[in-house]
């Protein structure tokens, strides 16, 4: 379970980062703290979500260079196939405090994204999906999603953050069928 965004204090709490933010809510829940993980480029817990063993990472390097964390991740836990790895990432796509389950696809423009297609060869993994919507008028999408929102929308965030941190656990219990049911809404992906 790996969860995107940017290293360093500048970076926390903007759209960019709602994956880590994500990732870093299901560890909490379960008494984890991530830590820095030699060889991996990430900081990383083991937990257990009732009794499935989990790993909840979120990459140190920004997050045009995700590909090189996740890559290595891969290689340290032994997955042996991107059908157990999970991202979570923000998405322009999807309405502002949206979230949905998708497995494989396209980059949709994230270039976290486009790094981890680069580095894994595979774009078969599963996706939690965190709507920031599109940015308003001319704003650049790389300046939207660097930006911190505003306080109506941070909260609207702090929820879809929540929701895709239980997307996260239904995915590592009951499977991403039953996590796409759960929180997609409609047949749309």
């Amino acid at each position: 379970m790996v969860g995107l965004g940017n290293p360093g204090a500048e970076f926390e709490r903007t759209r960019h980062n709602l994956g880590a933010e994500a990732v870093e809510r299901v560890a909490t829940r379960h008494g984890q703290r991530l830590r820095p993980e030699k060889g991996t480029r990430s900081s990383v817990a083991q937990s257990r979500i009732d009794q499935e063993l989990v790993v909840l990472a979120v990459p140190q390097t920004y997050m045009n260079e995700s590909g090189l964390a996740v890559a290595a991740l891969v290689r340290r836990f032994r997955l042996a196939g991107t059908d157990r790895l999970v991202i979570v990432h923000d998405e322009l796509d999807l309405p502002s405090g949206r979230v949905k389950v998708k497995v494989g696809g396209g980059t949709a423009g994230n270039n976290g994204l486009k790094s981890i297609h680069a580095h894994l060869h595979d774009p078969g993994y599963l996706r939690v999906r965190i709507g920031i919507g599109k940015p308003p008028g001319r704003e650049p999408g790389a300046d939207y999603v660097l930006h911190r929102p505003s306080r109506a929308e941070r909260n609207e965030l702090d929820v879809a953050v929540e929701v895709a941190a239980d997307a996260v656990e239904v995915i590592a219990l009951d499977g991403v069928d039953a996590a796409m049911l759960r929180f997609n809404g409609d047949a749309g992906s």
